[in-house]
């Protein structure tokens, strides 16, 4: 095994991308230590990262990125000399309907952690290199009509949600400490995120257990509204490019390089899901919901429903710069990602189930004696 090169706290490493780059890193850095910090909110899955309970230089700490002191300790015993922040709430209409929480984990909670970092590592010098890596999204740049240009990282801000709100001040404040007191930062701003270990309240995940359910598949007004898709093991590769090779200071846009409408989505989600079920007779015992298990089709799913308010019509990112500088390009298109997502909701069942059914504190309770330091 090679020796380490990183000691790393990943923030929010529960949750679905966070719990992706960490099974990532493990698989190319298997030598480098790593501080999982995740407050477990409804989100955040330790079952996500249960093969790795047991592993050699992998620790799971329950708290919260607002507690300084925490995570001043965290840095000075784990000697940390990268972090990779993901925790964020990051559900656009959970930030509708109760904004508070944003302010607090993605404004408040993202600037405490800044603070621990600039005491530990320059206040302190406990070490010789550090980087914090950010990671946020394209929401911030606030919504584009047909045949506008893509996202750059110099399109001015313009959030619409609270939510991309939060996420701009919190862009803000890493190039603040950067310019400031100069810690070592970067960022990226990535399109929407899918894959494995994704909650059932993003539209991917959501369209696949409602068409095995049997559920109406809810699409907001016209359904035009036009995201660009990122296989989430595409983003691990990004950042993994970032932290190797990247100037401190710097931000990248990461997209997928898949424009398509809502709709149109859904439907390819539909039709493949159809197609793998109808194939396997064990599915459609398993399912028996699903349309295609009772002789229809999952596109019959689809509903209109009223619009969200401020839904920004069209999100696209010009990855341009990490292409050029760091040599990244998404490797995997659209359709095959999205089959391997359904074929992992099929083969996860019981992880999704226990999710979505509250089961997840108790297996929790059961295997942890509840939420606590391990």
């Amino acid at each position: 095994m090679n020796s380490p090169r990183r000691s790393l706290l990943v923030t929010g490493g529960a949750g679905f991308i966070g719990a992706n780059f960490i099974h990532y890193w493990r698989r190319h850095y298997p030598a480098d230590p790593i501080v999982v910090l995740d407050a477990l909110t409804y989100a955040g899955n330790r079952m996500s990262l249960s093969s790795l309970e047991d592993a050699s230089g992998y620790t799971f700490l329950h708290g919260d990125i607002a507690d300084q002191s925490l995570v001043e300790r965290t840095l000075q015993e784990h000697s940390v000399d990268t972090v990779i922040h993901f925790a964020a709430e990051s559900h656009v209409d959970r930030s509708i309907h109760g904004p508070d929480q944003f302010i607090e984990t993605n404004i408040v909670g993202t600037h405490s952690l800044l603070k621990a970092c600039r005491q530990v590592w320059l206040v302190g010098g406990s070490v010789k290199k550090h980087r914090f890596h950010h990671v946020s999204t394209d929401e911030v740049y606030g919504s584009l009509q047909p045949g506008e240009p893509a996202f750059r990282e110099d399109t001015r801000y313009a959030p619409n949600s609270p939510y991309a709100a939060s996420k701009a001040a919190s862009d803000h404040l890493v190039r603040a400490y950067t310019h400031t007191f100069g810690l070592e930062t970067t960022t990226t701003n990535c399109s929407n995120n899918y894959g494995p270990f994704q909650f059932p309240e993003k539209l991917i995940p959501l369209v696949i257990v409602n068409i095995l359910e049997g559920r109406q598949l809810p699409i907001y007004g016209d359904g035009r509204n036009v995201r660009d898709w990122l296989f989430v093991t595409d983003h691990c590769r990004a950042i993994d490019r970032v932290l190797n090779h990247a100037r401190p200071g710097e931000s990248y846009n990461v997209g997928g390089g898949a424009e398509l409408e809502n709709v149109e989505l859904v439907r390819m989600i539909c039709d493949m899901t159809d197609r793998l079920v109808a194939a396997d007779a064990t599915l459609r015992s398993r399912f028996p919901k699903t349309p295609v298990s009772r002789g229809g089709a999952a596109r019959s799913l689809i509903t209109y429903v009223s619009d969200r308010p401020g839904h920004d019509r069209r999100y696209a990112i010009d990855s341009t710069k990490i292409c050029h500088e760091l040599g990244f390009r998404p490797a995997v298109e659209l359709a095959p990602g999205l089959e391997t997502t359904i074929r992992w909701f099929l083969e996860n069942e019981p992880w999704w189930r226990s999710v979505m059914d509250g089961s997840y504190r108790r297996w929790i309770a059961r295997q942890y004696g509840g939420p606590a330091r391990a």
